[in-house]
Order: C-alpha cells, then sequence, then structure tokens
C-alpha cells in the first residue's frame, strides 16, 4: 500500500519528495509515483496500516515467531536452562493449527528452521554447547516441524511452474484471492529447511516441492545474460520484475544454492550456483577488476536489467550486505573485503544500514533500519576467514551503534530514520535469531562453534545446523529426473565458484595486522559515500 510521501534534500538544497511503496508479495519496497510497472492489488486491511510504517509485512503468524526464532540462539550463548525452558514453552503452547495466513518463506525460514536447529541441538549426541537435552524429549519439535511443512505444502499446489504461492493459510491452504506473484528469494529459499526435514523423517516430499521450485526458477533466467529477474508469475512463468540484483527479492536465491551443496552434496546446486556467480561478476559487478590493487572506482554490484546488463537505478539496499559473508564461503576473500567495506562505510555515516541507499546520490532513498543483520553476518565470517582485529572493531563500532540509537526500554527498536533516529515500536525476531547471535560470535573466540570440531553451517536466518553425513545420505535417487532447465552436466570436484578474482591463499600471514583494505581504497570508499 501506498505510503506518506518522505522528504529528501536534493543534491540542490531543495526538498525532494518521493511516494514509497512495499509490496506485500515480493517483500520490495518501491519508489515513484506510478505503480503501473508493479501493480499491488488491494489487500483486506489496506487503509488500516499507519501510512509511515510503510516496512510492516505480515511475518507475526500468530504463533509466537520470537520465541521460536530465538531458540537457537540462547544455546549458542550456552544458556542451557533458558533454552530448555523455551523449548519447553514451545511444546507446551505452540500450535500451528490457527486460520491465520502466512507467508511461506518467512515462515520456512524463522520457524520451520529453527524448530529443525533446535531439535537438531537436543538430539546431539556431542552436546557442544553444554546439556541442552531435554528430559522425556520425544521429538516434539521434529513433529512440530513436520506440521508447519505439510500446511505449508498447498502453496505448492496449482501452480503450473511449480513456483509456490506466496501465502497459505496454515487452516485452509491457499487463499481463493492470492496472488499469481512471488519473488526469486521468496520462492527458490526454501531448500535447506524442506532438505533437512525431509532427510530426517526419510520423506523426500518437500525437499521434492523445495528442489522442483529452484529448478523451475533456473529454467525461466535469461538466455542472454543468464540472469534471474527479481518478481515472477507462479503460473506463466513470465518475469513481472526484470531486476536482477543481490538484495531484496533475490539475496537469499543465490545464498541456498551454495548453502544446498555444502549441506547436502549434490552436485547440480554447486554447478548453479557457479554459473550464477559467474554471471553476476560479469553483468552486476562494477568497478576496478581487483579490490586492493590498481586504478579505478571501487568494486560494486548494481541493480540491473535481466536480459541486457543494462542499469536499472543507482541505487543498492542493506539486504545485499549478506554478499560478502557469501563469498567468502567460496574462498573469494579479496573482493568481499571490498565490498564489505563499502557497506561499513555507509554504517559509519549513518550509525545503521539505511534500508535502501543511494550511490550516485550519496544519500538514503529509503531510510528506515529494521535491526538487520546482514552486515554484522558478513563482519563475522570475514573475521573467521582472515583473523584480521579489524573486524573486531567493526563489530564494537555497530554493537555502540545498537546501543546508542535503538536501544529501549524492553529491547531494541527499529529507527524509522537513520538520519533523524527516529524510533519504530518494533523489534523483528531476526535481531535475536541473527543480529545477536553474530555479535556474540564475533567476540566469543572459545564458543563451541569455534572449537568443539563440529562442523556447522547457518541457514539465511542464522539458524546453525550441523554439517554432517545423515544430510548427505539421502533414501531416493534423483528425485527431479529429466527435468528441463537443469544445470551444466560438467561435475565439479571442489567447493569453488567460477571466474572469481581471488581466492583465501592471496590473503598473506603479514597482512592480518594490516588494514585490510589499503588506506588511499578507504579513503576513496569514504568519500563515495560522503564521508570525507
Amino acid at each position: 500500500p501506498p505510503g506518506a510521501a518522505q522528504p529528501r534534500l536534493g543534491g540542490n538544497g531543495h526538498k525532494l519528495k518521493y511516494k514509497f511503496h512495499l509490496c506485500m508479495n515480493c517483500g520490495m519496497v518501491w519508489v515513484g509515483r506510478d505503480l503501473r510497472a508493479h501493480p499491488v492489488p488491494p489487500l483486506p486491511w489496506q487503509g488500516h496500516l499507519p501510512l509511515s510504517n510503510l516496512n510492516i509485512n505480515d511475518v507475526l503468524g500468530n504463533y509466537s515467531l520470537t520465541l521460536i526464532d530465538a531458540l537457537d540462539t540462547l544455546a549458542v550463548m550456552g544458556n542451557s536452562s533458558e533454552f530448555q525452558k523455551a523449548v519447553k514453552l514451545v511444546i507446551d503452547t505452540v500450535s500451528f493449527d490457527k486460520d491465520s495466513t502466512v507467508q511461506v518463506f518467512e515462515a520456512t525460514i524463522r520457524v520451520l528452521g529453527s524448530l529443525l536447529s533446535a531439535h537438531i541441538i537436543i538430539t546431539d549426541t556431542k552436546q557442544p554447547f553444554g546439556d541442552m537435552t531435554i528430559k522425556d524429549y520425544d521429538n516434539e519439535l521434529l513433529h512440530l516441524a513436520h506440521d508447519l511443512a505439510v500446511r505449508l505444502l498447498p502453496a505448492f499446489e496449482n501452480t503450473k511452474t511449480g513456483i509456490p504461492y506466496p501465502r497459505v493459510n496454515l487452516k485452509k491452504g491457499v487463499p481463493p484471492d492470492s496472488h499469481n506473484e512471488t519473488c526469486t528469494a521468496g520462492a527458490g529459499s526454501l531448500l535447506v529447511e524442506f532438505g533437512i526435514l525431509s532427510r530426517l523423517l526419510g520423506d523426500s516430499t518437500f525437499e521434492w516441492v523445495a528442489r522442483r521450485a529452484v529448478k523451475a526458477l533456473w529454467s525461466l533466467r535469461s538466455n542472454n545474460t543468464g540472469l534471474l529477474g527479481n518478481v515472477v508469475n507462479i503460473q506463466t512463468g513470465h518475469w513481472v520484475g526484470k531486476q536482477s540484483g543481490l538484495g531484496a527479492g533475490s539475496d537469499s536465491f543465490y545464498e541456498y544454492l551454495l548453502k544446498s551443496y555444502i549441506l547436502f552434496g549434490e552436485k547440480e546446486d554447486l554447478e548453479m550456483f557457479n554459473a550464477a556467480y559467474q554471471n553476476i561478476q560479469n553483468h552486476l559487478r562494477r568497478g576496478r577488476e581487483a579490490c586492493n590493487e590498481g586504478e579505478g572506482d571501487p568494486p560494486l554490484y548494481v541493480n540491473v536489467n535481466m536480459y541486457t546488463g543494462q542499469l536499472m537505478n543507482t541505487w543498492i539496499d542493506s539486504l545485499q550486505a549478506f554478499f560478502p559473508g557469501l563469498q567468502v564461503l567460496i574462498g573469494d576473500v579479496e573482493d568481499a573485503i571490498c565490498l564489505h567495506a563499502f557497506y561499513y562505510a555507509i554504517w559509519k555515516r549513518y550509525g545503521a544500514l539505511p534500508e535502501r541507499y543511494n550511490w550516485q546520490l550519496q544519500a538514503p532513498d529509503v531510510p528506515f533500519y529494521p535491526l538487520r543483520p546482514e552486515l554484522v553476518e558478513s563482519t563475522y565470517l570475514l573475521y573467521q576467514a582472515t583473523k584480521n582485529p579489524f573486524y573486531l572493531h567493526v563489530g564494537m563500532d555497530i554493537l555502540q551503534s545498537l546501543e546508542k540509537y535503538t536501544k529501549a526500554k524492553c529491547g531494541y527498536a527499529t529507527l524509522h530514520h537513520v538520519v533523524e533516529k527516529t524510533k519504530e515500536d518494533r523489534m523483528e525476531s531476526f535481531f535475536l535469531s541473527e543480529t545477536c547471535k553474530y555479535l556474540y560470535l564475533l567476540f566469543d573466540e572459545e564458543n563451541p562453534v569455534h572449537k568443539s570440531g563440529n562442523k556447522f553451517m547457518f541457514t539465511t536466518e542464522g539458524h546453525i545446523v550441523s554439517v554432517d553425513e545423515r544430510f548427505r545420505n539421502s533414501l531416493w535417487e534423483d528425485i527431479l529426473p529429466g527435468q528441463e532447465g537443469s544445470a551444466p552436466k560438467t561435475k565439479p570436484t571442489e567447493l569453488k565458484a567460477a571466474n572469481f578474482s581471488s581466492n583465501c591463499n592471496r590473503v598473506p600471514d603479514e597482512r592480518r595486522y594490516l588494514l585490510p583494505l589499503k588506506s588511499n581504497y578507504m579513503r576513496q570508499i569514504d568519500r563515495m559515500v560522503g564521508l570525507i
């Protein structure tokens, strides 16, 4: 629904007015006076939502979202008594038998993912985080996860492409007035949670529908650029949103191609990721070729037309700050260092990351900050990769900003405006499941995540899962035989992305105690965002 006009000072000192619109179907924020390029059908509650709160999204679900989303954060912090108390509270009070319409994507990553993570922690025979066992535990969290997933399955029915509806009613299935448009990230980022559930239960249904959606989206990529758009019609397969980028509407699709391979070992997931990463480098990346040497502008990933690769706008959004962390996972550490420095410079300027930042105007296009974790996540992963104390200073800077600008009487509040530092009476559940967890792990060098010898992976909601053989051994062979649009036939033998500019080995030991980015390049980025 259209929001109130938000004044912003333009480069000439005059106030410019933009109308902001949040698409409740795909999560994208649209700026401008004309929505004909992306129509938003009237919603039942339209007119009742405060127009100033354009960034409110319908994710709550009436099923104790924050309690569930924070379960494994308690475990990672070693607080066994509170973890056990919270798990018992979930078992005793949470039910998904509700007349409640929820987003399939949000319910999957926030609720299903957390239930599975907590179940894995409880049943882990090694108990790396301390005694997190529950007396007389009878797989109740796994049963709850199964019940929720079954209630989400109708979203995958009656779509001609296999791409799911964006919303489903937990009691009644897909609402009769449901929209046929969804975003790439929302439809294509279900495979990790659904795959874990399938492999724990020995039931291929959930992984099958999630993998079918991924392959359907992959088959719709541009023949010219290999890129995907950000909003698609689930019945026709036509791209409604032709923007290709790394932020809202696209981000976790790429993340889960790689993480699905890490967890399940399915080579086709890595092959798709390699191809996608190469196309991103070819068409989205701007600036000099190397991060820490040479002449030219700092590397930046922009939003382009999926068919032509031409620039569509001059903004990036805060969700893109996850990408340096993803680059760390494939060993492209040098490029990650440069991109991370850009987002950190924006943080230094405002003490937060605006939801959308116009790098040409050097000003926020959409000024709110809902306590997002992506910059913290990339900071944590870069520190783990380099052990450079610089990233501890970044984490401290972020922590102090959160304490100074967002702390409230009963928690931490969304910033309504990063310049004015006005607050909203809202704390997203991902603040506890991700932002706090990554900050805690950044400073806790002795945490079992780092010292136990176990291998762990974080979901896109920051839920921790162990990487072990039980998830690599499925009870079924090739669950989608003969599917068209599948990845190339070549079989990579190592976790390595194609066409990346560098790797971990290019960060020498002597650089651990120097600035990760040379000082002249740091100043260049500071000038780019208006810090100097």
